[in-house]
């Protein structure tokens, strides 16, 4: 090769490197101001705040709130901050969306599950697993022992399937079997 072709191409090769070294010390001066690397804080404690009050501030302790859900918890003031995404104490940068997790004003509306013809202990076990509370358990002779004959709401049959507010209180009807007799005479009240 030509001694000036050969320099011709060692001087575009340095200009080549030069240029992408000066280009990948603007790339990465760029996301460290824009990322705003090293500056991180502690993310405060909101459980149990106001999230009405939070998502008023806003901005002022450089976060942004956010309602994700809404959760019925018995016994607290609606609109409290239950759970909050990231965690207290974690490390965050300004600027951050929190997502908040806050108390419902009412209980959400299930489906009653269908509990005849099962046993207290799977019934009452449903029941928990939907947010009903067992109010009463009502004996009426029968030859099946333990198995749930009637569901009442407030002194009435309700259907499975019926719609209800959680955290309501129902009463279950069992099978109480009369020893010593034959099943076909146990059925009689």
């Amino acid at each position: 090769m030509d001694k000036p072709i050969q320099n011709k191409l060692w001087f575009h090769l340095v200009i080549a490197a030069s240029l992408s070294m000066v280009l990948l010390f603007i790339i990465l001066f760029t996301l460290r101001v824009f990322t705003r690397h090293g500056k991180e804080i502690e993310m405060p404690d909101y459980i149990g705040q106001n999230a009405s009050e939070l998502t008023q501030m806003g901005r002022s302790e450089g976060f942004i709130f956010v309602v994700d859900k809404e959760v019925y918890k018995e016994g607290t003031t609606p609109g409290t901050v239950l759970s909050q995404d990231p965690m207290p104490h974690e490390k965050v940068k300004r600027g951050r969306k929190v997502y908040l997790t806050v108390s419902a004003k009412t209980p959400p509306i299930i489906k009653m599950p269908a509990l005849q013809d099962l046993s207290l202990r799977q019934a009452q076990i449903m029941l928990e697993a939907q947010g009903l509370v067992l109010d009463r358990i009502i004996e009426k002779t029968s030859p099946y022992e333990n198995v749930v004959l009637d569901v009442l709401y407030r002194g009435h049959h309700i259907a499975s399937g019926s719609d209800i507010q959680m955290g309501e209180k129902i009463t279950l009807v069992v099978g109480k079997s009369i020893g010593g007799l034959p099943d076909s005479l146990a059925t009689v009240d």
